[in-house]
């Protein structure tokens, strides 16, 4: 295992072993400790009570964060005709059909979202190979094949998120930047979290929310208390 730096060494020590934080004392403190000079990231990892291995039990969405994320996400979109113009207008980064296509055949992959309309969606599915395995494939689930390119592409440039259980029931997304302001930080957080809660699976059983971690990009995890996010 590589070996920490001092500055991560000096962060663990600030965080108390076996103390489950509440969600503003986690978010101060991982705002006071991030080691790096530049503005980290501020993630958190849920842990959620599912059977990923069960088709009736994945979790999988999207939800608008009220403070973006601070980070401006590359948009493309695949769309023809008036759905290209209203992409366009709406600020998409790269808007397009078989030449984005063909491009991304040859390696090109600058961008961070994908968007497509319903039509178009028989031509992307080539791409499944290539964008798949970087979760960049669009899907109804988040909103990114859909006929309404204006909202969509509003939503990913103010801060819209996709959140997606992996294998062991994980769920990792980032809620903004160390620079943030804790409200700001807070207000993102409970979002993410009534959107999850709000996407618990039926047949899920026991405790939805098993564990609840923040941290910066460079920095430790600082657990919270996961009952904060029970249904209300």
């Amino acid at each position: 295992m590589p070996k920490h730096g001092k500055n991560y060494r000096q962060a663990v020590e600030k965080v108390e072993k076996e103390k489950l934080y509440s969600s503003t004392e986690a978010i101060e403190l991982v705002k006071e400790i991030a080691p790096a000079k530049f503005d980290e990231t501020v993630e958190v990892a849920f842990r959620l009570g599912i059977d990923t291995k069960k088709a009736d039990q994945q979790v999988r969405g999207a939800v608008v964060l009220p403070h973006g994320t601070g980070k401006t996400k590359r948009v493309l979109v695949f769309a023809k005709g008036e759905k290209a113009k209203e992409a366009e207008a709406a600020g998409a980064d790269y808007v397009g059909d078989d030449d984005y296509i063909n491009k991304i055949q040859q390696g090109w992959i600058d961008f961070d979202v994908v968007v497509a309309t319903p039509d178009m969606m028989g031509q992307v599915g080539r791409l499944g190979r290539i964008l798949g395995p970087k979760g960049l494939m669009p899907n109804p689930k988040t909103g990114t094949v859909t006929f309404e390119v204006e909202r969509a592409v509003n939503e990913i440039k103010a801060g819209k998120v996709e959140y997606r259980a992996d294998k062991s029931g994980n769920v990792h997304v980032g809620i903004g930047k160390v620079s943030f302001a804790a409200e700001q930080l807070a207000e993102n957080l409970q979002t993410l979290a009534d959107a999850l809660l709000k996407a618990k699976p039926a047949a899920a059983k026991g405790t939805y929310m098993k564990s609840v971690t923040l941290s910066s990009t460079m920095g430790p995890g600082v657990p919270v208390q996961s009952t904060e996010f029970s249904v209300r």
